[in-house]
């Protein structure tokens, strides 16, 4: 009786988002373990997920399915346990992303396999969210994400930029080969690190394997491109800090961040625990908090929907190329990451969850600042 109960209750939850169990409709889900409601009412969106991976449920497009159910708000009506609600509350408490801590993002998530990266991204590993206004592919999609930081940052030759949680170094060399800057990259992943010195031999490069908090020296621009989503809510002050001590009083600053609508949303635990351990994301009076004082925000750019193409771009490629990606990794690992980037897809089709390229400056740009789009 309490299966049936908890299947009527996931099944009334569900046709609010106007989706059907074991139904037609390629968002439709099909049930291939009946202990699967009882988790989901259980644990929310950890039970989701692991019930996913495991192979209880299937759905031939997830990234659609997540749209609804973002759309419906339907994890906001179901309540997840308290060991879950306390690891949030401790979140606010405890400085999950303090400088012991933050390495284990590197060595969880980008520390995985330059293989895994190579595949799954373009060419030159760009792993945050391409630009697709005049694009037609994902390296089109790239480079224009690149061209247009570039262009908000105003480069100019002979300028030193310091690109901080630089990856793989994709902004380091674009900026270095087309705008004849000098960088200065800083990664806490030891895989990022070892590429980037390897294969931008002969540039202006300086890729340092460093956390944020000891970066120093001075310079014409900062970038930070997908860094503020690990640094966490404890931190944002101090990363606000560390780039005012190291820009020049007449420097950009470009900050480029998914967000979300909310000032206090805690993260999805599932993805926190199996994608990227710690992650936090900032809301804009979170943000505007942590500049306050410090800097003066010339531009405010949401293109969210275009991670949303992004994400099921990257998401092709790793299907394409699981026949050569399997022989290292595990079944459980194919669905695991399906599932993480095409809920994620499906967040941003939503607009539950968005992506900001943020332009500051120290004292405001004379005469107003023109922004690039």
């Amino acid at each position: 009786m309490k299966h049936i109960s908890a299947q009527n209750t996931v099944n009334e939850l569900l046709q609010m988002a106007g989706i059907t169990i074991n139904g037609k409709e390629p968002y439709d889900i099909q049930v291939n373990n009946n202990k699967l409601y009882s988790l989901v009412l259980r644990e929310g969106e950890m039970g989701l997920g692991n019930s996913y991976v495991e192979g209880w449920w299937d759905c031939a497009h997830l990234d659609e399915f997540f749209c609804r159910v973002m759309s419906a708000r339907l994890h906001e009506k179901i309540t997840s346990d308290k060991k879950l609600l306390l690891k949030m509350l401790l979140g606010k408490l405890i400085n999950f992303q303090s400088k012991k801590r933050a390495w284990i993002v590197g060595e969880k998530h980008y520390d995985l396999g330059d293989t895994l990266y190579s595949l799954m991204l373009e060419s030159n590993m760009v792993y945050t969210c391409a630009y697709w206004k005049n694009a037609s592919n994902l390296e089109e999609a790239q480079q224009a994400k690149l061209d247009l930081i570039c262009k908000k940052l105003q480069l100019k030759p002979g300028m030193r930029l310091l690109d901080i949680g630089c990856g793989w170094g994709s902004l380091a060399k674009y900026a270095a080969e087309n705008y004849g800057v000098s960088v200065v990259g800083a990664t806490i992943s030891r895989k990022q690190y070892e590429h980037a010195k390897q294969n931008y031999k002969g540039l202006p490069i300086d890729i340092r394997l460093q956390d944020y908090r000891d970066l120093e020296g001075q310079f014409d621009r900062v970038s930070a491109i997908g860094l503020m989503e690990h640094v966490g809510h404890s931190n944002y002050r101090t990363l606000m800090q560390v780039v005012n001590r190291c820009l020049t009083d007449d420097g950009i600053f470009v900050l480029h961040t998914i967000g979300n609508g909310g000032v206090a949303v805690p993260p999805d635990p599932w993805m926190s625990k199996y994608i990227f351990p710690n992650f936090m994301l900032p809301s804009i009076p979170l943000i505007g908090k942590a500049a306050e004082g410090l800097f003066i925000m010339e531009d405010w750019h949401n293109f969210g929907a275009d991670y949303d193409k992004t994400l099921v771009a990257w998401q092709r490629n790793f299907e394409k190329h699981w026949p050569t990606l399997k022989s290292h990794y595990d079944e459980h690992f194919f669905r695991r990451w399906n599932y993480y980037l095409l809920s994620c897809a499906g967040s941003f089709r939503a607009r539950y969850i968005q992506l900001w390229q943020v332009v500051f400056s120290k004292k405001g740009i004379k005469g107003g600042y023109q922004a690039p789009r």
